[in-house]
């Protein structure tokens, strides 16, 4: 489910490699939430939303450039929003900030860089400092924004989940992977949204010995987990259910897991009753069988029978796109769930 506080848990909280201005984004794709191309450092893109001019960053001289020998990082064209999203300006708005606070060109690095690029998007360059394990000390860095996904959306108000893959370079030249899950907040300004707060997530240690079902999730190829949901499982702070649960479903589909614990509200949004996710009681789905939920063009018949499966996996609370009628049930939906499947446990 999706929340709203501001109450942060102990633990709250991957590809771009572009200079500020090329966090400017291009129009939406079609259909679910797409990548398309990240234009060069030198260049914009036309967006339909106005956006601020970027300003030129600090040329830090910390880091020298990558070696000719090294590997380059990983760099995947930059998510998009689709035109079937409920606000689609609030996810680009906050992918342009993930974007600009985890991505960045060889020597790139430091508060004063990641500063400038946050105000080259109209942004408070305060948020900067709020970047957390989404901005670790490494000269150069790269972004994969796998998801994004409402984490509650009102009238004047949002938060989006914008789940991260992120490659980072190392003393010695090689690359690590990581990644994280963020919750940015935003409000209802103009021209655009406007960011207010994130919140990345930053889950517990691997639990020893590791959780019971942990090994079988990970040996099932049809269970898709993000860095952070699977760092949520080998913490041990998830529920058995969750796990049972994903791998039932896994039987007939193949899911993609986007949220499981850490980076979620603690509320449910717009409300002070506490949501699922942050009790490790919860996990959401953005695709099914290899289908956006998000996308028009998923069959409605595939996302009803998979909400419909998620019940009968002992979920007591199922949310998504379809309303599927029927008193008393455990079913939902409202413009949070258009573009996920959540599905919640007691225990």
């Amino acid at each position: 489910m999706t929340s709203q506080d501001d109450m942060r848990t102990a633990g709250r909280r991957g590809v771009l490699r572009a200079g500020a201005a090329a966090l400017l984004l291009g129009a939406a794709g079609c259909g679910s939430g797409s990548r398309q191309p990240v234009a060069a450092p030198s260049s914009t893109t036309a967006s339909p939303a106005p956006a601020a001019s970027p300003s030129p960053s600090p040329t830090p001289t910390a880091s020298p450039s990558p070696s000719p020998s090294q590997t380059p990082l990983p760099n995947p064209p930059l998510w998009q929003p689709g035109p079937s999203e409920v606000q689609p300006d609030v996810k680009r708005r906050a992918v342009e900030l993930v974007a600009a606070l985890g991505a960045w060109p060889p020597g790139g690095q430091g508060a004063e860089a990641a500063r400038a690029r946050v105000a080259a998007l109209g942004l408070p360059p305060a948020l900067a400092d709020a970047a957390g394990p989404l901005a670790p000390a490494a000269p150069e860095a790269s972004l994969e924004v796998i998801d994004a996904q409402y984490g509650g959306i009102l009238t004047g108000s949002a938060s989006v989940l914008v789940v991260c893959r992120q490659w980072t370079r190392q003393p010695d030249g090689s690359a690590a992977g990581g990644g994280v899950t963020v919750d940015v907040r935003l409000s209802r300004a103009e021209p655009r949204w406007t960011v207010t707060d994130l919140h990345p997530g930053v889950p517990g240690p691997p639990a020893e010995p590791p959780p019971a079902a942990l090994a079988k999730v990970l040996a099932q190829p049809r269970i898709e987990l993000p860095p952070e949901a699977l760092a949520d499982l080998r913490s041990g702070s998830v529920h058995d259910s969750v796990m049972n649960a994903m791998l039932g479903l896994a039987g007939t589909y193949a899911l993609s897991v986007s949220v499981v614990r850490t980076g979620h509200p603690l509320d449910v949004f717009g409300t002070t009753r506490p949501s699922d996710h942050p009790l490790g009681r919860a996990f959401d789905v953005w695709r099914i069988d290899g289908h956006p939920v998000v996308d028009p063009a998923t069959p409605r018949q595939l996302i009803e029978s998979f909400m419909r499966a998620a019940a009968a996996a002992g979920s007591y609370n199922v949310g998504g796109p379809i309303a599927i009628p029927g008193a008393g049930n455990q079913f939902f939906t409202d413009d949070t769930h258009h573009d996920h499947v959540h599905v919640g446990f007691t225990a």
